[in-house]
């Protein structure tokens, strides 16, 4: 049954008005380790954030058992960044459940469509993206944290699926971002050269801008 876009984006926009407030509660929780509540304006910035994420997966893959992949590695981006900007952490019960999600909604559309050639690339580069991120964090362990390393295995999955030009795109993006971010943090004095910046924000927001600006479509 075809569903109108306007009806979709209205359901897009509804989840995030239900979701986005929870979510910003789990996010402190798991920064502060207590039952604080989060402020009017953390939930309005990560509902909007939700809502501008979740609209893009539908426009993206459309009506299919994919875009349940990225709309949950969406909800738990929204999460892991809160809460590596507020304690340098990506918790392990974010980032593992999204990968078994991306994997389950990946086979599922894969037995539905067909889209075996993506589904393999996809495993493929979540692999190839956790194992070089591994040797750089072995390498040197002072500016990689093994929490990106894993943040890095998520984000090589789901841009994976679209192509092994879309995850490097969305790597140098990530970094180029993180290192535009370092600049202009040590040119305004805020941090020092030896003080440690969370690097999940910057690879999130590459993999976004890389999803967001290309031209990509699954195989």
């Amino acid at each position: 049954m075809e569903v109108s876009r306007p009806l979709l984006l209205g359901v897009v926009l509804l989840a995030a008005v239900l979701l986005g407030p929870w979510l910003a509660r789990v996010a402190v929780r798991l920064a502060a380790r207590d039952v604080a509540a989060p402020s009017a304006a953390r939930i309005g910035v990560m509902t909007a954030l939700l809502a501008g994420l979740l609209a893009g997966s539908v426009e993206l893959s459309g009506l299919r058992p994919a875009t349940a992949a990225l709309a949950w590695a969406a909800g738990a981006a929204v999460v892991l960044g809160a809460v590596d900007l507020a304690v340098h952490r990506l918790p392990d019960r974010v980032t593992y459940p999204a990968a078994a999600v991306c994997v389950a909604a990946f086979l599922v559309d894969a037995v539905v469509l067909g889209s075996w050639g993506a589904l393999a690339r996809a495993l493929a580069a979540g692999a190839a993206a956790f194992a070089v991120a591994t040797a750089v964090r072995v390498l040197a362990p002072d500016g990689f944290g093994f929490g990106d390393v894993k943040l890095l295995g998520l984000l090589g999955l789901v841009l994976g699926w679209f192509g092994w030009g879309v995850l490097m795109a969305g790597v140098f993006l990530g970094l180029l971002t993180g290192a535009m971010v370092s600049l202009g943090l040590l040119a305004t004095r805020r941090v020092g050269w030896r003080t440690a910046i969370p690097f999940g924000p910057p690879l999130l927001v590459g993999a976004v801008l890389v999803l967001a600006l290309g031209s990509v479509s699954s195989t």
